[in-house]
């Protein structure tokens, strides 16, 4: 059999814990290596199935089944898949049919805050994230595990560490098997070893991540909060429950004055002109005179050169991954590539490329500031920068982020499979202008979320120092 290092082989008895399976993944990507330096813990080492509790022993994922999907708020739940469980923002996440989730086939799909969930199929086979106090009554899907952790035995916090730590990546998702669609089960992760370190050590982590998830409850509250307030100080209150699916499909309609700006039908769509009229009936300016002085055009195109973070690497975002919690997008040089992969403080980033998709991030508004300053962002952002003083970056995306607003961006489609958003048709959108104690008091909510969201990753990232120190120091070697 080929091995993995020279010093530690694949051996006979792992086939055994891992069910016999002859997939080479498993024992070659570094999940047993791991297991070992585990095993030379001087603490007790607990199988995870010995430390949860609930439906399943605590350990499952739901069934395939039929998905119906509701828009009303009073009729339906928010709804969590495994791409879903990454994203910082969860405001635009779908929603289940309520009685549909609350069936006895599919209760137990709820979540609760403390749970890990792990992605188990597709791209994202492996990944974990923890259930924040905002997500109680979120449904999961049937690509999500939940980790239900028994709170008399361990303490939720400090098992979501340790599993999203650098020794539960190697051995969650050295469980991933398939080839064209990767796949992890929950019975392939139900005897990884959990360390147990001193009560103080397991209390200090559990309390940086529960500190950490409700400071991303914060971030969350934050900027609803922003643009709830912008559309009602603006007096647009109304478009905030916009309830767009329940207006029926644009069809059979007659549009006159079109000239050559565009003869898409989608373009001249009727809701979203709705939107856009009523926008214009409040004080306004419009896009592309807030860009005047600053911004408002897409990213140029780059090689991308591959480098180490060691070396002066930057962190590449892109479309996929600017929406979740934490990026991992690729490490390349700065040297290589054009000044303009960075953003300036307070860009709002639309992502400007892809589908029509319901649940695709196409026309999806974040903003950089922070901590994500440090970021390199690929062309495929439609960069949206501020020159008049009236609009900082931080209202701008308070309002560009907005439902009616996304619904606008997407009417303004051009575009073959990959669609993009017209140059002449996005400067003409009107922004509400506000007297200057109100923008101020926008603004700085969305900072002070933003501000909250850098703070719940330091936290994450204390975390996992003091779950790395406990390790070596019990281990007496080093983990990489």
């Amino acid at each position: 059999m080929k091995i993995a290092e020279r010093g530690n082989p694949a051996m006979r008895s792992w086939l055994d814990r891992q069910g016999l399976r002859l997939v080479a993944k498993p024992y070659l990507s570094g999940a047993f290596a791991t297991q070992q330096l585990l095993e030379r813990l001087t603490v007790e080492k607990l199988p995870l199935r010995e430390l949860t509790a609930g439906y399943g022993g605590g350990i499952n994922s739901g069934p395939l089944f039929r998905r119906v999907y509701v828009t009303a708020p009073e009729h339906s739940v928010p709804f969590v898949g495994s791409k879903d469980m990454l994203v910082a923002d969860l405001s635009s996440l779908p929603r289940l049919k309520k009685a549909d989730a609350e069936s006895s086939s599919l209760h137990y799909l709820e979540l609760q805050p403390g749970m890990t969930m792990i992605s188990r199929s597709g791209f994202n086979a492996g990944r974990r994230a923890y259930v924040r106090p905002d997500m109680g009554g979120f449904w999961s899907s049937e690509d999500v595990i939940k980790v239900t952790p028994d709170q008399n035995k361990i303490k939720p916090g400090y098992l979501y560490a340790f599993l999203w730590s650098r020794f539960g990546e190697v051995l969650v998702r050295g469980g991933v098997y398939g080839s064209a669609i990767r796949h992890i089960a929950p019975d392939h992760i139900e005897e990884i070893r959990v360390p147990r370190f001193s009560e103080v050590v397991e209390k200090e982590i559990h309390e940086l991540i529960e500190e950490a998830a409700s400071l991303r409850a914060a971030f969350q509250s934050g900027v609803n909060q922003a643009t709830r307030d912008l559309f009602e100080t603006a007096g647009l209150g109304d478009l905030l429950d916009l309830r767009w699916h329940e207006q029926g499909r644009d069809l059979g309609f007659a549009q006159r004055g079109v000239n050559a700006t565009t003869l898409r039908a989608l373009n001249f769509q009727p809701r979203a002109r709705k939107i856009l009229r009523r926008l214009g009936e409040v004080e306004h300016v419009t896009l592309g005179e807030v860009c005047r002085g600053g911004r408002l055009g897409s990213g140029v195109r780059f090689k991308r050169v591959d480098a180490d973070p060691d070396h002066g690497a930057v962190r590449l975002i892109g479309q996929r991954q600017a929406f979740w919690q934490r990026p991992e997008g690729r490490w390349i040089t700065p040297h290589q590539a054009p000044s303009g992969i960075f953003a300036s403080d307070e860009t709002v980033m639309i992502a400007a490329q892809g589908t029509l998709g319901e649940n695709e991030v196409f026309c999806r508004s974040f903003l950089v500031t922070g901590s994500w300053l440090a970021h390199a962002y690929s062309q495929h952002f439609l960069r949206v920068v501020s020159g008049d003083s009236r609009v900082p970056g931080a209202y701008l995306f308070a309002f560009l982020r907005s439902e009616p607003l996304f619904r606008v961006l997407r009417s303004m489609s051009v575009g073959g499979k990959q669609q993009d958003i017209h140059e002449e048709l996005r400067t003409t959108i009107p922004v509400p202008i506000l007297g200057e104690g109100d923008v101020d008091r926008i603004a700085r909510t969305v900072r002070e979320a933003y501000r909250r969201r850098d703070e719940a990753d330091r936290r994450e990232d204390q975390a996992l120092a003091k779950l790395d120190e406990a390790v070596v120091r019990h281990a007496g070697v080093g983990a990489g």
